[in-house]
């Protein structure tokens, strides 16, 4: 069972507004949240609603404050990321709509430069697992989590991938 508690104020102060489910507008529980706890599985937290804008990956643990964690000033949706069992498999391509040089991960990538020498993807196909994206190599920077399915077009998502990692066996 998936549970998180969102918080108005940082440090778990203030009204709290627990879940077990995605939620696309915690505005609707609370007029701002500062913090979260995750008391199990894993969740995408954001700092927009519907699932938009900065996103920040939380695991059972607490977040006293939700800026450090490279959100603005409030989380204001969550979506429930499903325990996968079993094979990973992402295909990625230089060109949109899944053209030009394509290569196929079924394991984490520190680099996309250093390891396929492709400076830029720009679309992908998530078949198997889900995935978290980073901006930059070795796991950093901005974070983007794919489910399975098609993405045509990183460009308007205003988005670079340099790393990407499979979620496993971190939701506990």
């Amino acid at each position: 069972m998936n549970k998180i508690i969102f918080y108005e104020d940082r440090n778990f102060q203030g009204r709290s507004f627990e879940t077990s489910n995605d939620c696309p507008e915690l505005n609707s529980f609370l007029s701002r949240c500062s913090s979260c706890r995750v008391e199990s599985g894993c969740f995408m937290v954001y700092d927009r609603s519907n699932f938009l804008g900065n996103q920040f990956f939380a695991r059972r643990g607490e977040y006293s404050d939700c800026k450090r964690l490279g959100l603005s000033d409030s989380i204001r949706s969550c979506r429930i990321i499903p325990q996968h069992r079993g094979a990973f498999r992402l295909r990625i391509y230089e060109r949109e709509n899944f053209g030009g040089m394509m290569h196929e991960l079924t394991d984490d990538c520190e680099s996309m430069t250093e390891r396929y020498r492709l400076a830029e993807m720009r679309s992908c196909h998530v078949m198997d697992g889900h995935w978290l994206m980073y901006e930059q190599p070795q796991y950093r920077g901005r974070m983007m989590y794919l489910r399975p399915g098609e993405y045509r077009s990183f460009r308007d998502m205003g988005f670079r991938f340099s790393s990407m990692r499979r979620i496993m066996d971190l939701c506990n």
